[in-house]
């Protein structure tokens, strides 16, 4: 087993301290080197450093969680316990990346069928790419968490960041350097795998 893929983890607490502009670059850069469907990359990344920003994002990312709690009948005070946790996850990260893809390069089917699965091929193009992003930033000795409220409230997300038309927001990263250290376990091997040729070894 690979050391280094087994000591990541989902950071959510981080030092003020500023990721520098090289650094940044470095986690994008890993990030487009993921493989695609027809190598038309559709990953988009906004990046998201000023406080000001993270805090226009969190609320407005709060707001539709708020509302969505509220339609489903929680209680006060865990709709309060929930959107309080999510801006202070957002706006304590010193930076976040919020991860999206776009249609614009992939290709048209005059079926939905197909436009579907052309859609879910982008998703998973951009999901290895917020992979590759996570390895990265764990090498380079920062935390990250995955975030997947803006599938939520993509309005709202792109609304808060004025994105352009064509960006699906798909998950939000928050990262820094560490302030938590976290351990964690699997599932035994086992119990996600099937070897499905076994008889014809037999």
């Amino acid at each position: 087993m690979i050391p280094f893929l087994t000591t990541r983890r989902s950071i959510r607490r981080y030092a003020p301290d500023p990721i520098p502009d090289a650094l940044i670059s470095e986690l994008l850069t890993a990030a487009i080197w993921a493989p695609s469907a027809h190598n038309r990359q559709p990953w988009r990344f906004a990046i998201v450093r000023g406080a000001v920003t993270r805090a226009r994002l969190a609320h407005a990312l709060g707001q539709k969680l708020r509302a969505d709690l509220t339609a489903d009948g929680a209680s006060a005070d865990l709709i309060e316990k929930e959107v309080t946790r999510s801006y202070q996850r957002i706006t304590a990260a010193p930076l976040l990346i919020l991860l999206c893809l776009s249609m614009a390069d992939m290709d048209s089917y005059p079926d939905a069928a197909r436009q579907q699965n052309e859609w879910l091929m982008a998703v998973q193009s951009t999901a290895m790419a917020g992979q590759n992003l996570l390895l990265a930033a764990h090498a380079l000795g920062l935390g990250a968490c995955w975030m997947c409220a803006p599938l939520f409230a993509p309005e709202a997300a792109r609304q808060a960041l004025n994105l352009p038309a064509d960006w699906q927001p798909q998950a939000l990263i928050t990262l820094g350097y560490p302030a938590e250290t976290r351990q964690k376990t699997r599932r035994p091997l086992q119990a996600c795998t099937l070897f499905v040729d076994q008889a014809d070894e037999d």
